[in-house]
């Protein structure tokens, strides 16, 4: 049995082991609609995705500023494909402006993390950049492994009673 310390860790590192999130959106009319995107992660667990306008999910995100996201440990390195580790946040939506100093400045970690593309992708006018801000959310390591996030304290799990 996995200790509660061990699973905290294991919490706090996971978002270092995956570049692209599952972005979950909803149209106006009211239907899901499943995407990923790469991101970088800001403090207090807040998320940054840059997107093109063209996309159906940045639309979405546009008119709902709502959005579910999940990271997912990879299937070949998953011991068992039902119990793949997983990162499931509930995220309010903010559109960053081009003008906010802070969108250059994101602009730069992405070229960091996902090199020279960016240069191109920050000329278009298109491309936007959103931060998601959990809300809430739920990390599963396991059968029986689930734990809900503090939602006053993205840093912290709490034992989820089964």
């Amino acid at each position: 049995m996995v200790s509660f310390s061990d699973v905290q860790s294991a919490y706090v590192d996971f978002p270092t082991q995956v570049q692209s999130l599952m972005l979950s959106t909803v149209t106006p009319e009211g239907q899901p609609q499943a995407s990923y995107t790469p991101f970088v992660m800001g403090r207090d667990r807040t998320f940054y995705i840059f997107v093109s306008g063209l996309s159906s999910h940045t639309q979405n995100l546009q008119k709902t500023s709502q959005a579910g996201i999940l990271l997912i440990e990879d299937e070949a390195q998953a011991q068992q494909i039902f119990a793949r580790r997983r990162l499931m946040y509930d995220c309010d939506v903010t559109l960053i402006e081009r003008h906010d100093p802070q969108w250059a400045n994101l602009a730069d970690q992405f070229k960091r993390r996902f090199g020279n593309l960016i240069d191109m992708l920050r000329q278009l006018p298109d491309f936007q950049i959103f931060q998601l801000a959990p809300s809430g959310g739920r990390f599963v390591v396991g059968f029986g492994a689930a734990y809900e996030v503090n939602p006053d304290n993205l840093e912290q799990l709490m034992p989820t009673e089964n």
